[in-house]
């Protein structure tokens, strides 16, 4: 792939290869190649049509932006996307912080503050949506236009009402550097930061797929149950590009997933780990023909080395761990073949780009064994936060991305995590690193999933405590997990208190949501 190829360029290119084959499902409805790709160069028609005839301004006088906002995994996404990208436009979702969970939505107090801070064009949307548009639209200054593709009222212009024969690719260009995506994300105040995504990097993440191949020589068949509207959508763009077919969800349902799989296909997974543990755990598992899958990739947190190994029994030599952040992802990578070391399971892989890892107190860089944040230099990096130069500037510092995690690099050069900056709980004259007492806990056979935290007392003394679900069946109570900890680890690593759940409240990224129970359980401390 040239510099200044556009992915969606190839994506196109490679669905004309075949037109008939199917190559989006959700909910019954699909799309062949050919009607997926004329839908896209439509409404790509229309736009860069409008851009040259009408020139509106544009935010900050370089390229003009198209924001979505329609039912999050649907067609319509996909298409706005690569309709956008392809008419030289940034896209901007306006769906959802959540990185796991496509139905959770981004409050109109958040899409006003995108909308306002990126200057739209455009706002796209669905049936679904066009009540909250309107509604966006009424509180802005100067609002976007609303687009839609079809015919949803006198103030909507339909992008299905093009020529798709007039949109030759051959014209297509983009500045590598230019802005291709903008996903939004949720920082440690809860307000949406707008990661800005080049088309190189876009351009990156699907020529690196294509060459892994995702452990098959097929096209890929892809079961989306992660938001397409975060950065797990380049795995659609991988799975059209190879000639593939995408199935849609509306989120993640264990059961659902494995019926999909049998009913499809599949061959690729992209799921968090606690997700990944469900799977394991479903009764079906044993009934489900899930002969088809060669890639389960596991992202958004680190996975207990104890639950892999009962995935790798189950799944075999299919399980593929990434760490990465949206800002710079990858950063490590676990490969199916690193998954049979025991020793390995406890890693995030190998680096995949330049790591170090920075002392917390002078920034020197660390030797291999000691824990400091975890800082990446990548060319995946970010443009920025769209609108936030001084937010920006603290994260990225001298071509440096500090993502807050602490880390080390084994004497094998592989990274091990240790939780975030913060996390480390005092006590007991000691800090205990709260994925020890995690990983600790998931040694246990009656237990499925462990959260650790920190609650502090009235007198500001820390406490450990532990959030678990049980498997079914399981009889064991907090003194039998207690007892666990000490012996797995020491008498001081055990938590104050033990709670049990039917399932553990999550952050939009799909770990363990620390701070609610924290808040929930402060005064049992």
């Amino acid at each position: 792939m040239s510099s200044n190829e556009n992915y969606a360029r190839r994506v196109l290119e490679a669905l004309a290869a075949n037109p008939d084959r199917t190559a989006l499902w959700r909910e019954g409805e699909v799309l062949t190649a050919g009607q997926f790709s004329r839908a896209v160069l439509t409404a790509a028609e229309v736009l860069r049509r409008h851009f040259t005839e009408h020139r509106a301004p544009t935010a900050g006088g370089k390229v003009p932006v198209v924001t979505v906002l329609t039912v999050t995994n649907s067609p319509a996404t996909i298409i706005f996307r690569y309709a956008a990208n392809l008419a030289g436009a940034t896209l901007v979702h306006l769906h959802s912080t959540n990185a796991v969970d496509p139905r959770d939505q981004l409050a109109a107090a958040g899409r006003q503050k995108i909308l306002s801070r990126t200057g739209a064009t455009f706002l796209a949307v669905d049936k679904e949506n066009l009540d909250a548009a309107r509604d966006l639209c009424d509180r802005l200054p100067e609002p976007p236009r609303l687009a839609a593709l079809g015919t949803l009222g006198p103030d909507v212009l339909d992008l299905s009402a093009g020529d798709p024969d007039a949109f030759d690719l051959d014209t297509v260009d983009a500045d590598p550097e230019q802005p291709a995506v903008v996903i939004c994300t949720s920082g440690t105040s809860g307000s949406p930061k707008a990661v800005t995504m080049p088309f190189r990097v876009r351009d990156h993440y699907l020529e690196v797929g294509l060459k892994m191949g995702f452990q098959s020589p097929e096209p890929l068949v892809y079961l989306s149950t992660l938001p397409v509207s975060s950065s797990s959508g380049s795995v659609v763009d991988l799975a059209l590009a190879s000639g593939g077919t995408v199935v849609l969800h509306d989120g993640f349902e264990a059961g659902n997933v494995l019926r999909a799989v049998e009913q499809h296909r599949v061959s690729t997974l992209a799921i968090t780990p606690p997700q990944l543990y469900m799977l394991v755990d479903h009764p079906d598992l044993a009934t489900i023909d899930r002969s088809s899958l060669t890639n389960i990739t596991y992202v958004g947190s680190p996975a207990s080395p104890a639950r892999l190994a009962e995935a790798l029994d189950v799944f075999g030599p299919v399980l593929l761990g990434l760490y990465g952040t949206t800002e710079t992802s990858p950063i490590g990578v676990l490969t199916p073949q690193d998954h049979s070391d025991p020793e390995l399971r406890g890693t995030v892989g190998r680096p995949a780009v330049e790591v170090r890892i920075r002392d917390l107190d002078d920034d020197h860089d660390l030797p291999p064994g000691e824990i400091g944040e975890v800082c990446v230099r990548s060319p995946s990096t970010m443009l920025g936060y769209w609108g936030e130069p001084e937010l920006t500037a603290a994260t990225i510092r001298d071509g440096w991305v500090h993502t807050g995690d602490l880390g080390s690099i084994d004497a094998n050069g592989f990274l091990r995590l240790h939780g975030r900056m913060g996390e480390v709980i005092k006590t007991n004259g000691i800090k205990v690193r709260p994925t020890d007492v995690e990983n600790a806990l998931l040694t246990h056979p009656e237990v499925a999933q462990a959260a650790v935290y920190c609650v502090i007392d009235h007198d500001q003394v820390e406490h450990i405590h532990a959030a678990v679900v049980a498997r079914p069946g399981a009889t064991a109570d907090a003194g039998t997990l207690i007892g666990h900890v000490a012996a797995e680890l020491t008498p001081k690593h055990v938590p104050a208190v033990v709670t049990f759940h039917d399932a553990l409240p999550l952050t939009g990224t799909g770990k363990p949501d620390k701070q609610t129970l924290a808040v929930r359980y402060s005064g049992t401390a």
